[in-house]
């Protein structure tokens, strides 16, 4: 039974001790804390309390003179202080508190016995009006700054420090006021209190919104680099089945063929087919992820089948009969020679008028269009304009995706992209493509030949 007692004992008194610790850790510190200006009103909160301050200087130095008989030297002492921690709780909200409470406990210790004898009422004890209107500031701008068991824990001592003068210490011979200061300590509190969770959740959804902003425009270039995988799928599919069959041909335009050309010859076509196969395997895991989406430029309410040819820039009349078809006047301009173009740019030409085509369709209604294409020796310039509106566009969900999708497949290519406002009001993409990067095979070819 001692044994048992004596664990009881430990653990009562090992609890005391950390508790101890971390009030003296909450409350002991020279931690400044600012209160941050107002959103919508600045400054207007720290004016108003410095203001307050000096009033509860003033105010309060008349009254412990004039009602507690103390001369003007202690009595501006205490004032000042009192005023002093209101002003400090704009910076250092601990710290002010702790100067509040010492000098609310001096103004007691020095007013205690003393009676208004003039006219025969007594004085205010142990809260005076002015150290309760300064103790209220303080402990608002406390419960505005720190975590609610800090602020629990600085009410607590509050109410203990009033018992104590109040109860243990007190006289008959006074206007006891520290109910009511303790009851509007507890209701500024759960005000502060209440006020930083506010502003705190407040903060924390303006965090989440932005992390799911984030995560929503990282999900949507994820899905926009994926359609462009699954489109250049076809492309690079349809260069490896050429492979393979110019390899299983090339045996019979040779006569008599040596046995290490037909190796080298079936070694080419067996890794052809090979990547042929990873190629439909990773197709089916692009597709599985995220099927196709119909196409409400080029098959208006039909969609694109899976398995239809990658569309190039001879599908270009096609597509803006189909886009004149839906309502819109759109003016082709084509300059330079039209030369084969490498199958990337020839479909990514191809989407990013299709693309601003359809954004022109959705934002901007009673416009018109017109799409320039200039073909160079090293790549081709497209451009795709529109007028200003007529009248304002019903709301879209699938605004700036398009811009996303035509920037990666203008990056992809080693190209550049630039979309925004025109003057006239109107909207403009405009996007080079180059048929090479700088100093590729096709491009120093050109150069040799003299066609540069």
């Amino acid at each position: 039974m001692r044994e048992t007692g004596a664990g009881v004992q430990q653990v009562v008194v090992g609890r005391v001790l950390r508790w101890l610790r971390v009030l003296r850790d909450d409350l002991c510190t020279l931690r400044a804390d600012p209160l941050p200006p107002s959103v919508w009103l600045r400054w207007l909160a720290h004016g108003v309390v410095c203001l307050a301050a000096l009033v509860i200087a003033l105010a309060g130095t008349a009254e412990l003179m004039d009602g507690g008989d103390l001369g003007f030297g202690p009595a501006f002492a205490i004032a000042v202080t009192q005023g002093g921690a209101t002003a400090l709780a704009l910076w250092r909200p601990l710290p002010a508190w702790w100067l509040s409470i010492g000098a609310t406990v001096v103004a007691a210790v020095a007013l205690h016995g003393k009676v208004n004898l003039a006219d025969g009422t007594s004085f205010t004890w142990p809260w005076t009006a002015s150290g309760i209107i300064a103790h209220l500031f303080v402990l608002l701008l406390v419960g505005l700054r720190v975590p609610t068991r800090v602020s629990a824990e600085v009410l607590a001592i509050t109410a203990l420090v009033t018992y104590a003068l109040q109860g243990v210490w007190g006289a008959s011979n006074y206007q006891s006021t520290g109910v009511v200061a303790v009851a509007l300590s507890a209701v500024v509190v759960l005000l502060g209190t209440a006020l930083r969770g506010r502003r705190e959740a407040r903060a924390e959804l303006g965090r989440q919104t932005t992390l799911t902003e984030e995560e929503r425009n990282r999900r949507t270039l994820l899905e926009e680099r994926s359609r462009i995988a699954r489109e250049l799928h076809d492309v690079v599919a349809h260069h490896m089945s050429v492979i393979s069959i110019q390899a299983q041909v090339a045996p019979h335009l040779v006569e008599n063929p040596s046995q290490e050309l037909r190796e080298n010859l079936d070694g080419i076509r067996q890794n052809a087919l090979e990547a042929l196969t990873e190629l439909r395997r990773v197709l089916g895991v692009l597709r599985a992820a995220d099927p196709d989406a119909p196409d409400p430029v080029e098959r208006p309410g039909t969609g694109t089948a899976p398995h239809t040819p990658q569309p190039t820039l001879d599908r270009l009349d096609a597509l803006v009969e189909n886009t004149r078809a839906a309502g819109l006047s759109v003016q082709v301009d084509v300059q330079g020679a039209r030369r084969p173009l490498p199958s990337g740019v020839e479909l990514s030409a191809y989407r990013i008028v299709q693309e601003a085509l359809s954004n022109v369709l959705r934002h901007a209604p009673g416009s018109t269009a017109s799409v320039r294409l200039v073909h160079y020796l090293h790549g081709v310039d497209v451009r795709i304009a529109n007028s200003p509106p007529t009248h304002r566009a019903a709301a879209s969900p699938g605004a700036g995706h398009g811009l996303l999708g035509m920037r990666e497949r203008a990056a992809m290519l080693g190209g550049t992209l630039r979309a925004g406002p025109r003057p006239d009001g109107g909207y403009e993409v405009a996007a080079y493509l180059p048929t090479a990067p700088p100093g590729g095979p096709d491009q120093v070819s050109e150069s040799k030949d003299g066609t540069a």
